[in-house]
């Protein structure tokens, strides 16, 4: 049996790791933050990386570590059935509902946009979204070909192009970010505010969910036995922690500066394309056209492999991994043409609901050499996240929806008595307190056994 990969090897899976996770959040959401935390970016920018970079690289390591073969194997020491629905919910989260769309939107937003009249915009969409969808599952009907597609052609090439616009960036920058104030949340909670921006990439609820591509692909290099597969997956993965954190932090600085010389705009997409108009014209648009494109197909592609193999091996009995591909590529099309702006506001309540859970159950799954997998622990610390997750939740509803009676005294209630709960992090001691009441009665129920 082989103990471990070769430098060639690492590099290659470091390079699909990348490749799936930096897609359409990833260059929209740094530069937008950047451009509105003005000179208190840098802290803004750490808070984005430890959710950005570091949370998504626990996931991967923590599926290794627990031995588990996906999300669903993960969450089965709480229940089954609460396995079963909740990786259905974090899927469908990061695949049709938002994420596989929102990679299209924002291709479209950022590429095609800059050249279309307003008043053709949603026939470019349609076109477009068409156009994009057909590449998308031509690809993803041969999941057996990702590391070679993604690994080895598209992240270069996305890589490539993204260099370019970057070094422009630092070589003639268009102001320095100490001369704008920060905006709104980024004034006063710089880095908290980073904290929950990071949530936008979605690529923490990804890491779990990707886990069973990069797993399957070190297993088929050869290395085979669970504590290898973390130790290399560790390796791998300080290329694409390296990558995404020089990436973030140029898009960080990019948006910072750019007041110099572009206006604010309402998303990091429409900042994006005015950053490359400024510095390379029509040349510049054309260019990042190609980078938001080639970064949105191959993550596209990634999130439909991902949610369709583990569809078909959680229901093996009801349709193929085709079929899924197939159903998931059509109903993003159609999701997609509802628009950018609005797939943002609508996935942000979803995912403060979604993300305590996650980082719970990563924590928990790296811990499972230690706490043995014992389901009080689990099932203690799930149960109080999702009481407090359920507060963050109303809290990110649309303004109109905290209006209404109920949602705002559930609101004024965590506001007064749930810790943490201004910052985007309610959760944290109902979680905390669960996992000790987890590990008391565990201790409790051995001693009678």
């Amino acid at each position: 049996m082989k103990e471990k990969l070769g430098f060639h090897q690492n590099l290659l899976i470091g390079s699909l790791l990348f490749g799936l996770f930096f897609g359409a959040g990833n260059l929209i959401f740094p530069v937008q933050m950047g451009q509105q935390a003005g000179s208190n970016a840098f802290m803004a920018t750490i808070g984005f990386l430890i959710t950005g970079v570091g949370l998504p690289m626990l996931g991967i390591i923590a599926s290794a570590l627990s031995r588990s073969e996906s999300l669903f194997d993960m969450a089965k020491p709480i229940s089954s059935k609460y396995s079963k629905i909740f990786t259905c919910l974090l899927y469908l989260t990061i695949g049709p509902l938002f994420a596989i769309p929102r990679t299209a939107t924002v291709a479209f937003e950022v590429g095609i946009h800059p050249f279309i009249a307003d008043e053709y915009l949603k026939l470019g969409l349609f076109i477009f979204s068409l156009i994009f969808f057909i590449i998308t599952i031509y690809f993803s009907l041969k999941p057996g070909q990702i590391l070679d597609w993604v690994g080895k052609y598209l992240t270069p090439i996305f890589l490539v192009l993204l260099s370019i616009l970057l070094i422009a960036t630092f070589v003639s920058p268009m102001g320095q970010a100490s001369q704008y104030p920060a905006q709104g949340n980024y004034a006063t909670q710089p880095l908290f505010t980073g904290l929950l921006d990071g949530y936008n990439t979605m690529d923490a609820l990804a890491s779990v969910a990707f886990a069973i591509i990069i797993i399957s692909n070190i297993q088929k290099l050869g290395i085979k036995e669970p504590r290898l597969i973390a130790i290399e997956t560790c390796k791998s993965g300080f290329v694409s922690v390296v990558g995404m954190t020089v990436i973030y932090a140029s898009l960080a600085y990019m948006g910072a500066t750019s007041l110099g010389s572009v206006s604010s705009a309402e998303n990091g997409g429409i900042i994006l394309s005015l950053v490359s108009n400024h510095y390379l014209g029509i040349v510049g648009k054309v260019l990042l056209a190609a980078i938001v494109g080639v970064a949105c197909v191959k993550t596209a592609i990634g999130l439909i492999t991902a949610c369709s193999e583990m569809f078909s091996e959680m229901f093996p009995k009801s349709i193929s991994y085709k079929k899924y591909a197939i159903i998931f590529t059509v109903f993003s099309f159609v999701i997609a043409n509802f628009g950018l702006s609005n797939l943002i506001q609508l996935s942000i309540p979803v995912l403060m609901f979604l993300y305590p859970l996650v980082i719970t159950l990563i924590l928990l799954s790296l811990l499972a050499p230690i706490i043995k997998k014992q389901g009080m622990i689990y099932k203690w610390t799930t149960g109080l996240t999702i009481i407090a997750a359920l507060f963050d939740f109303c809290k990110a509803l649309p303004q109109a929806f905290q209006e209404n009676a109920l949602i705002s005294q559930i609101i004024n209630f965590a506001h007064l008595y749930l810790p943490g709960f201004d910052y985007g992090f309610g959760w944290i001691i109902p979680a905390l307190v669960g996992f000790i009441i987890g590990v008391i009665f565990s201790g409790i129920y051995a001693k009678r056994v």
